[in-house]
């Protein structure tokens, strides 16, 4: 992940005490540890795999615990909580455990409900309530330095491609449709006819171009190895998924990282739908002249859109068919006899 900015993977982690984070403002863990994982040790990146992966069971782990979890040894734990600028291992779980308690609480009861029953209103409020910790996950990695650059790299790319497949697919139209009132040209590149097609629309890319890849667990193949050719091609490539640790991280040059975890299903796409819906709003905001942009957008849809009364027209009144006319009012054709009689 050479010289990719990283926004943070796959947990709520907030600052541990320390003169390094001292407040809600500053950085958090989680961006800690994305802005040191490139220069991080071997050791230390497992650690901090597990970390971003396993964010709530590290935040109950012992040092001992999580070493073995990592398959590292407790020196090598207590040097990374360090290398994050953190005053050892014991600050860096009490500051996890502080931040989870709350966030942890209505989703852990939620769960041991659902194992004594799997009513459909359990299932669906556990699932609200774990994206609602997807969202706080969201937030608290976001990075300020890697949202400009992503903002400043899209309005200035002479073409945006969308990249994602499966459920990241669905996320992918998203972007195309968030972005594409502001920027030069916005497609989805994996669209119709899947990666084959992908591969010829992004033929031509280049440095002037941006490629916006989304790959939530379980990861495509075909994102990874279409980033990896947009990189070869020069064209700035961001990454939105679940981590640093992320196959499609590596390609990236600006990575966000987002909650992503679901107890039933393999991911969630929650928080990668609110940051790309921030990204559309950010962009909108930063384009050259948003008010007249706004505008005539609005005026270019206005025709497809309903604003009239709130309630509906009456409909125009059936047009009968003329029914034949009666025998009396048939008009026929006058005898001789009838014409002498009207003169």
């Amino acid at each position: 992940m050479d010289e990719a900015d990283v926004s943070n993977g796959d947990a709520v982690l907030k600052q541990a005490p320390g003169p390094a984070l001292s407040s809600v403002g500053d950085e958090t863990i989680m961006a800690r540890i994305a802005d040191v994982y490139p220069t991080l040790s071997r050791a230390h990146r497992r650690a901090a795999d597990f970390v971003l992966k396993h964010p709530f069971q590290a935040a109950t782990m012992m040092i001992d615990e999580l070493a073995r979890a990592a398959g590292i040894s407790v020196a090598t734990a207590n040097r990374f909580a360090r290398a994050l600028g953190i005053d050892g291992y014991p600050a860096f779980r009490a500051e996890l455990v502080r931040t989870f308690s709350a966030t942890l609480a209505p989703v852990e009861k939620l769960r041991a409900e659902l194992q004594r029953s799997a009513g459909s209103a359990e299932i669906m409020r556990a699932s609200l309530a774990q994206n609602l910790s997807n969202l706080q996950t969201t937030v608290q990695h976001f990075a300020s330095g890697t949202a400009e650059r992503a903002v400043t790299k899209i309005l200035a790319a002479d073409r945006v491609f969308t990249i994602g497949f499966g459920t990241s697919g669905a996320l992918a139209n998203f972007a195309a449709h968030a972005l594409s009132p502001y920027c030069r040209f916005v497609q989805n590149a994996a669209g119709e006819g899947g990666a084959e097609q992908a591969v010829r629309r992004l033929l031509r890319l280049g440095p002037r171009d941006a490629v916006i890849g989304i790959a939530l667990p379980r990861y495509s193949k075909d994102t990874v190895e279409l980033l990896h050719f947009a990189r070869e091609r020069g064209a700035t490539v961001i990454a939105i998924t679940d981590g640093p640790a992320s196959p499609v991280a590596k390609p990236a040059d600006i990575v966000f990282c987002v909650g992503a975890e679901h107890a039933l299903l393999t991911s969630s796409g929650i928080g990668a739908f609110a940051l790309i819906e921030a990204m559309g709003a950010a962009v909108a905001r930063r384009t050259k002249d948003p008010l007249n942009a706004a505008t005539e957008f609005t005026e270019r849809v206005l025709p497809y859109l309903y604003v009239g009364a709130t309630e509906p027209a009456a409909p125009p009144p059936i047009q009968s068919r003329s029914k034949p006319a009666s025998r009396g009012d048939r008009p026929h054709h006058l005898t001789a006899a009838d014409k002498g009689k009207r003169k």
